[in-house]
C-alpha cells in the first residue's frame, strides 16, 4: 500500500472520538516527561528509548526473525519492568494526583510565622556552622517519618529549633518535622536519595524526602554553613535571609503578607 493510499484510508477511519484518543495519548506522554524531568529516570528513559529504537532498526534492516518475534512478544514483560524501574517516579505522580488541591477543604492556612522562625533559625545556625534539617509538611502526611524520632508537639520557635540543633544535644543529627505551626517530632530519620551531587548525608536525606513527598526541607551544612532548600526532587542553594524567606513563602504561604510603607 502506497503512502497516499494509507493516508486516505486513515482519513476515512478518522472519527470525532479519534481526537480524544490523540489528546489522551499526548497528555500521557506529556505527564511522563514532566514526571521524569530533572531526575535519574530521565536518563533511564532516554537510554531505554535509544536501545529499543536501535534494536527495532537492526531487526528490520537485517530481517532478524527471532529478534522481531521477541520484540513483538515483549509487551507483557514491559508491563512488569516499567513499574519496577520507575517505582519512585510513579509513586510521586500518584501522590501529586491525590493532592491536587481541587477541593475547598484541602486548602492550608498561611504559615508566615513558621516561615519566619525557620528562616531565622537557619541563618543563625549557618553563622555558627551547626548542621540541621528542618522539614515542613505540606499535603503529604509525614507520620511514618515522625515515628522514627521523638514526638514533641510543641509550638514552633527559633529558640527551640536552635536548642535542638545544638551539637551537644543528642537529637541534633536527626531531622525536625514541622506541621503547621507545631513541631511534630525531632531526631527523625529520612530516606536517602540515590543522587549525591557532591553533598553529604543531610542533603541526600532532604533530597530523598522531597523526591517522594511534597515536603519542603531546609538544610544547613555543617562543613560550609551553606543553606539549601529541597523541594519537588530538586535542591536550591539560597544566598541570604531574604532569599530564603522568599523561597519558603512561595511554597508555604498562600497569600504573602503585604509590606507596609515605612513612615516618612
Amino acid at each position: 500500500m502506497s503512502l497516499p493510499q494509507a493516508l486516505h484510508e486513515a482519513f476515512n477511519r478518522f472519527e470525532p472520538a479519534s481526537i480524544l484518543d490523540i489528546l489522551a495519548i499526548a497528555a500521557i506522554i506529556y505527564a511522563v516527561l514532566v514526571l521524569v524531568k530533572g531526575t535519574v529516570a530521565m536518563s533511564l528513559l532516554r537510554g531505554a528509548i535509544i536501545l529499543v529504537v536501535a534494536v527495532i532498526i537492526l531487526a528490520q534492516v537485517l530481517e532478524l526473525r527471532v529478534l522481531q518475534w521477541v520484540l513483538q512478544n515483549s509487551f507483557p514483560a514491559l508491563l512488569i519492568a516499567i513499574p519496577v524501574i520507575f517505582q519512585p517516579e510513579i509513586r510521586r505522580f500518584l501522590e501529586r494526583l491525590g493532592r491536587t488541591g481541587l477541593w475547598p477543604w484541602s486548602a492550608r492556612p498561611p504559615l508566615a510565622e513558621t516561615v519566619e522562625a525557620v528562616m531565622e533559625t537557619a541563618i543563625a545556625l549557618s553563622q555558627r556552622r551547626h548542621g540541621a534539617i528542618i522539614v515542613l509538611e505540606r499535603g503529604t502526611g509525614l507520620e511514618e517519618y515522625a515515628d522514627t524520632g521523638i514526638r514533641l508537639d510543641a509550638l514552633v520557635s527559633r529558640q527551640l529549633l536552635e536548642g535542638i540543633f545544638t551539637p551537644t544535644t543528642p537529637l541534633h543529627d536527626g531531622a525536625v518535622i514541622i506541621r503547621g505551626d507545631r513541631i511534630l517530632a525531632c531526631g527523625c530519620t529520612l530516606p536517602l536519595s540515590a543522587r549525591s551531587d557532591g553533598h553529604g548525608l543531610r542533603h541526600r536525606a532532604a533530597l530523598g524526602l522531597s523526591e517522594i513527598t511534597d515536603a519542603v526541607c531546609v538544610v544547613v551544612s555543617e562543613e560550609t554553613g551553606e543553606v539549601s532548600v529541597a523541594a519537588n526532587g530538586r535542591m536550591l542553594t539560597v544566598t541570604d535571609a531574604s532569599h530564603l524567606r522568599a523561597v519558603l513563602r512561595s511554597f508555604l504561604v498562600s497569600s504573602p503578607p503585604q509590606v507596609k510603607a515605612a513612615p516618612s
